[in-house]
């Protein structure tokens, strides 16, 4: 499987747990972000020891460039875990940054920023178990009053990591509040593996103003892309000529619906589909008037037909106000 130029590589689709699944992921390739490093849902090491072939490690050969982000506290399972996905990946991702309560309540994700002989008992273990690309992603430490990330950091650097990500908020803050920019140019200053910028990033302007601050190697974005599969595009095509292609308007940003609808009944099966769609409305339609009500009435659906009918029905009230 291609392995990244990491010395090239400028835009990264950050992992998004029940959101950036395989049909996502192949989406952003359909719409021409061909060189973002793509990455996978984040991935168990002690499910996927107890069941190697979960659905949440299928793939396709479109994806490539490609990471799998493997989370946990137990250096063995993660270096087993790592072990069995080296082959199918560009870039096997440590999560040393999740928030979420049952996450860290496990020891793992951004818990092993208060543990660093843990974590770097981690690092080593995976070091040793493959020769890919090795990158992690943390925040800025457990809360204000423990920001470690650049003790951090440089405990990764030391142990082979080629690169990683900050997410520039404490695990406290969680998603609230603004990343804060300026750590990631401390921390850009203090090593020498490629840096990457993630938070708050959901513009081509965000992505030259992070960039100008923070001196980052590139960007990592997760939010930022649900409801707009061209944005991984845009941001490289910014980086190849300068030129900001504008955002879709609501007639693309629908068709990308629908089309993230389709693939997701492949996937899953009408019902299933419908219901796991209902997190993602907000974001494609978000520029609608109303747009609460509306997502109010679409999350009740329960069938394609259905949400479709509510969907033309919107593109039919915009070409007459348009």
């Amino acid at each position: 499987m291609n392995k990244p130029d990491i010395k090239n590589l400028k835009v990264i689709q950050a992992p998004l747990a029940g959101i950036s699944d395989i049909i996502y992921r192949k989406l952003i390739r359909n719409y021409g972000g061909k060189n973002t490093l793509l990455t996978t849902e984040m991935i168990s090491s002690e499910a996927i020891y107890q069941v190697p072939n979960s659905n949440i490690i299928k793939y396709d050969e479109i994806e490539y460039p490609l990471s799998f982000q493997i989370v946990g506290h137990k250096p063995h399972l993660m270096a087993h875990a790592a072990k069995l996905l080296e082959e199918r990946a560009s870039v096997i991702d440590i999560n040393c940054g999740c928030p979420v309560g049952k996450i860290v309540k496990g020891s793992d994700g951004c818990s092993l920023m208060r543990n660093i002989p843990l974590a770097e008992a981690i690092i080593k273990e995976v070091r040793k178990a493959i020769k890919k690309p090795l990158s992690v992603k943390f925040r800025l430490g457990w809360s204000q009053d423990e920001k470690n990330y650049i003790e951090f950091a440089k405990m990764l650097e030391n142990n082979g990591v080629d690169f990683i990500t900050m997410h520039a908020r404490t695990r406290a803050q969680m998603y609230s509040g603004s990343a804060d920019w300026l750590e990631i140019k401390k921390l850009k200053e203090a090593v020498k593996i490629p840096v990457f910028a993630n938070g708050d990033i959901q513009t081509i302007d965000d992505v030259k103003r992070c960039l100008e601050i923070t001196g980052a190697d590139g960007v990592s974005i997760g939010r930022g892309f649900i409801g707009d599969f061209s944005f991984p595009y845009r941001i490289e095509k910014f980086f190849e000529t300068g030129e900001i292609i504008q955002e879709p308007d609501l007639i693309e940003k629908i068709k990308m619906l629908k089309r993230h609808i389709e693939g997701e009944i492949e996937y899953r099966g009408e019902i299933n589909a419908i219901k796991y769609m209902r997190k993602f409305y907000p974001f494609y339609i978000s520029s609608v008037k109303n747009a609460s009500k509306l997502r109010s009435k679409l999350v009740l659906l329960n069938t394609k037909d259905e949400v479709y009918k509510v969907l033309d029905d919107v593109l039919c009230l915009y070409a007459v106000n348009n």
